[in-house]
């Protein structure tokens, strides 16, 4: 399926259109910096079991069309929100995972009659020092090189491979395929010049979600773009960000690392119902009765090895 964007590109997405008879909010993912849809594809099929679920590929990523003006957060968000428009006026709840939590909470923040909350997965946060340090930014740069040489030479790093052996195989066929082109990469070349400078404007004025149900998942491990020196400060952040909503609530992933959508899809998954359960009840329509407000209380928790709280 493609998505129109105002100014003419085509954004593919795939729909598990969910039971016939739900009336659950329509549950929309984003995927992290120079990720494609295929990363969700063990949490989708899980939400789709029971309401309508939507991924799709931003713009130069996967089978989506590039962007000829730029990458910016600004643009991200506004491709979020022409993905919206297309599949109808809502109520959504939108997923997001690593960067896809700065640009979820943009195209919230932009609309917030039409989303009934968020899902944010190990999400970058504006608060993070490291983010700004002179020795990361060398460090981006160097990666940065690295994936543009590995994706002329039709390498994957190893770090990248890791990801994909928890796939099925037809995401992982796409992975192998769509996942690490030149375009793509590209592409994240793209974000991440402008990326960490617009975060930072987050600091000052942060998108405003207002009464929004706000979810935060963090992994409970080190690895995977996180090191063991900045988890527990990053888990911090997180647990202050779910505070900033009246009906936040943060929960640690204990068995996952940064990917926790592929370590423990069943955590994700089951925040978003959870999520849905506690704002509901849904009418047929969509709607949700005013008196249906709830509010979760800031809790903060730890899933442990079993899955149970």
């Amino acid at each position: 399926m493609w998505v129109p964007t105002t100014d003419g590109r085509a954004l593919h997405a795939m729909v598990l259109p969910g039971p016939r008879d739900s009336a659950a909010p329509t549950v929309v993912f984003e995927s992290g910096a120079a990720v494609n849809r295929s990363l969700w594809a063990l949490v989708q099929p899980l939400v789709g079991q029971w309401s309508r679920a939507i991924v799709y590929d931003r713009s130069g990523l996967g089978r989506s069309a590039p962007d000829p003006d730029s990458r910016t957060l600004a643009r991200m968000t506004e491709d979020l929100g022409a993905v919206l428009d297309h599949f109808g006026p809502g109520p959504y709840v939108l997923v997001g995972h690593s960067a896809g939590g700065p640009i979820t909470r943009g195209a919230a923040a932009a609309n917030p009659a039409r989303v009934a909350g968020l899902v944010l997965v190990d999400p970058t946060e504006e608060g993070q020092n490291a983010l700004y340090s002179r020795e990361f930014r060398a460090f981006e740069r160097r990666m940065l090189k690295v994936l543009v040489l590995a994706a002329r030479a039709r390498v994957l790093p190893v770090f990248y491979r890791s990801t994909l052996r928890a796939l099925p195989q037809d995401a992982r066929a796409d992975m192998r395929t769509e996942g690490f082109t030149a375009q793509a990469m590209r592409t994240f070349v793209a974000q991440q010049q402008t990326f960490i400078d617009e975060l930072a404007e987050y600091r000052e004025h942060p998108p405003e979600l207002g009464d929004l149900a706000v979810t935060v998942i963090s992994a409970g491990r080190a690895g995977n773009g996180v090191s063991p020196k900045l988890r527990a400060p990053l888990n911090a952040l997180h647990a202050h960000s779910a505070t900033r909503s009246p009906r936040g609530r943060h929960v640690v992933a204990e068995r996952s690392d940064h990917y926790v959508l592929l370590c423990e899809p069943h955590v994700v998954a089951e925040e978003v119902r959870r999520l849905v359960d506690t704002t509901g009840p849904w009418q047929g329509d969509g709607s949700r009765p005013d008196s249906a407000d709830a509010d979760t209380g800031g809790v903060t928790e730890e899933i442990s090895p079993n899955g149970s709280v």
